[in-house]
């Protein structure tokens, strides 16, 4: 079965064309490197009203998988968690812990990150923030795809493997 997944970027900046938006364009990549069904990341400014509405519109066109990048860190605008748990039904917090602690691996500013991860019921989608710079979606895509097919299988009624 092909998988559905979809990019959000998050940034005032590149929804306004000052900034190449490189994170979403990198995730959409390694989805479709990894086998996954990606359109073109779509590119939303910064805050929660505009991450629910996109994350609304995702969910509504029932991907499996919905990545954001950007907007996860301290800054005044940067705030896609917010936005995010507006959406989710159910969190999944080891996924986020885990790119974290993948993170800092490379970064301490890893742990700035207030990235969440969960689940939509009953639409079954698989919600993951993503920290903007390329070199933490690139990190962090493997994660999740790790673990996708699992959580995916159990929304759709799996037994634990």
């Amino acid at each position: 079965m092909q998988r559905i997944a979809r990019v959000i970027t998050v940034s005032d900046r590149s929804a306004a064309g000052v900034r190449e938006d490189r994170g979403g364009p990198l995730a959409v990549g390694l989805l479709r490197d990894a086998g996954w069904q990606c359109g073109e990341a779509e590119i939303v400014p910064d805050g929660a009203d505009s991450v629910e509405a996109a994350l609304r519109r995702a969910v509504a066109d029932a991907p499996a998988l919905i990545l954001t990048t950007g907007g996860t860190g301290a800054g005044p605008r940067d705030e896609t968690p917010e936005g995010t748990a507006r959406v989710l039904t159910r969190e999944l917090p080891g996924v986020a812990e885990e790119l974290r602690r993948q993170g800092l691996a490379d970064t301490p500013f890893a742990l700035v990150s207030r990235g969440l991860a969960g689940v939509v019921d009953p639409a079954g989608a698989f919600v993951v923030n993503l920290p903007g710079s390329p070199r933490a979606v690139a990190a962090g895509v493997p994660v999740v795809l790790s673990v996708a097919a699992h959580v995916l299988d159990q929304l759709s009624g799996g037994d634990h493997a």
